[in-house]
């Protein structure tokens, strides 16, 4: 699937300082996110102190309310005539999965693993789509065998391999067509998707999504049902679906038109934008919605096509939001006329996304309130790499100290699904918050989880 991307906003060192450090900007955080009377921050009732305490840190925190509170408008903006597939790739776990099912929402997954925890999570399979740009036969027999809604093909190889899979079982299997509509969103190149020159799909210029439609119409054991397209990543502007839109309808008209055969669904992917800091304005579900069903109704009129049935995979603006990452600061080291090193006990492990990406991200000091003037600080983590940078410009206050609690904003899409072990380190928790109490659904690892794999 698509690498994740972040589109920078204002660098902290080119602006003013916040007015308020204090203030907690409703943009980044999580519905549930509260300072309190007394300076701490609460996640939905729960002081931060009091995970600190008893989870330990680092730890992803996540509002469940505010996960399925997403969930639900992305399902109520584009109503009963479409589909809105999670993008498990964001960050996947079973907990997640039964809510996603309770929500009515469908699933997006791009490996064995992700398969197995949907399956386990218990999520009908018949909502489940299956992507990735080089899926290996058992995979593929695994979600057949399964009954996956749909598997999303990728290359001439790919439709072989499905083919056969289908045949073998007994059975005719639903596929899309991925396709490279030649538009780069603005993003970062490593994941702009939809341009000529990368790994995903069929293209459209060079006429193999024409081919790829023929050879799978040809085939007994395949079900065309429509066309997908991804365009990229952390995306705010909505010009490139609908470059994407027109491209994508062209190819559904030469189809009619050669084989006489309207396909009924078509797929415009995810990669809708979300705010790490202020300076990010991402678009609202109802206005995606809205834009994304006028693009392709203008163009289906234009071709004299059936508005086919439209589906779209948020996975950060679903999950992105609703999360924020809880350190504790273990040394603070300024350096006199540049800025201030604040050392944090995680870093690249939990989130790589900085060292990845040059994603921005916000901060704040969580476990107190200060008046103290702010200072320039570039939050880091505590791996031996001098790229391990969580925050690269923010602002704290004058007199942050070790022990005090700081919390990244934003952190749910990317960040447990990216994790590693890099220097030996122990993935955090993920810790589902509701209604005043906190429960495990990602453990933290351990040393004997480590030892488990290394045999010695």
């Amino acid at each position: 699937m698509t690498p994740p991307a972040q589109h920078p906003g204002t660098q902290p060192s080119e602006a003013a300082a916040p007015a308020d450090l204090n203030a907690l900007d409703d943009k980044v955080w999580s519905r549930g996110v509260r300072r309190g009377d007394d300076g701490v921050v609460s996640a939905d009732g729960i002081p931060v102190t009091r995970i600190a305490e008893e989870y330990g840190t680092p730890a992803y925190v996540m509002d469940e309310a505010d996960f399925r509170a997403r969930c639900r408008a992305w399902k109520d903006a584009f109503g009963p005539g479409a589909d809105v597939y999670y993008a498990g790739k964001a960050f996947l776990s079973r907990a997640l999965v039964r809510w996603l099912t309770e929500e009515g929402l469908h699933l997006d997954v791009c490996s064995a693993g992700e398969l197995a925890t949907a399956l386990s999570g218990g999520m009908p399979p018949e909502r489940i789509g299956y992507h990735g740009n080089n899926k290996t036969s058992d995979e593929i027999d695994r979600a057949v065998h399964a009954g996956v809604g749909r598997i999303v093909v990728d290359s001439f190889q790919e439709i072989a391999r499905v083919a056969h899979a289908a045949h073998r079982r007994g059975v005719r299997q639903k596929v899309q067509i991925r396709v490279t509509v030649g538009v780069e969103a603005h993003t970062h190149e490593f994941i702009a998707t939809a341009h000529e020159d990368q790994k995903f799909g069929f293209s459209l210029a060079g006429g193999q999504a024409a081919e790829a439609a023929r050879r799978i119409l040809g085939l007994d054991s395949l079900e065309l049902t429509g066309v997908h397209s991804h365009i990229g990543s952390q995306i705010f502007d909505m010009a490139g679906f609908e470059v994407s839109a027109r491209r994508v309808v062209e190819l559904l008209a030469g189809i009619r038109d050669e084989h006489g055969v309207e396909l009924p669904e078509i797929d415009l992917g995810g990669g809708l934008g979300i705010a790490y800091t202020p300076a990010d304005d991402p678009r609202e579900p109802q206005e995606v919605a809205k834009r994304l069903a006028e693009i392709v109704t203008h163009e289906c009129e234009n071709a004299a096509l059936a508005t086919p049935r439209i589906s779209v995979e948020p996975g950060r603006a679903i999950v992105g939001p609703t999360t924020f990452t809880l350190y504790e600061v273990g040394t603070v080291k300024p350096l006199e006329g540049l800025r201030t090193y604040v050392s944090v006990d995680g870093g690249m492990s939990d989130n790589i996304r900085t060292a990845l990406y040059d994603a921005e991200y916000s901060v704040s000091l969580v476990s107190r309130r200060s008046d103290a003037e702010p200072m320039l600080v570039r939050v880091v983590g505590k791996h031996c790499e001098s790229g391990d940078i969580v925050v690269r410009d923010a602002y704290l206050p004058g007199d942050l100290a070790a022990g005090d609690l700081i919390a990244v904003p934003a952190t749910g899409a990317y960040c447990r699904s990216l994790a590693s072990n890099y220097n030996h380190a122990l993935k955090p928790p993920v810790l589902a918050v509701r209604d005043g109490e906190a429960r495990v659904i990602v453990r933290r690892e351990t040393e004997e989880d480590l030892f488990r794999l290394d045999v010695g």
